[in-house]
């Protein structure tokens, strides 16, 4: 795995070498950019601030025919 790695970054290196020194700039503006969203992704904790909010629906729906409505409502049926 190490190997397909090391392949991947020197074409890679090999791409961005061939840009000018702005292209470069933005590569690596672009990288870093990337790099921070992916930290903050990973520290986001789920809330679950939805659960229960289709409680009063209970005695109305089985789960399966809430989601043929959900399924309804996306396609733009209802």
């Amino acid at each position: 795995m190490s190997a397909i790695r090391d392949e991947y970054e020197q074409s890679l290196v090999s791409v961005v070498r061939e840009l000018d020194e702005e292209q470069r700039r933005e590569v690596k503006d672009f990288a870093e950019f990337l790099r921070a969203r992916q930290v903050v992704r990973s520290k986001r904790v789920p809330t679950f601030e939805w659960q229960g909010a289709l409680r009063d629906l209970r005695d109305k729906y089985t789960s399966v025919e809430l989601q043929h409505e959900i399924s309804d409502i996306r396609a733009g049926l209802k």
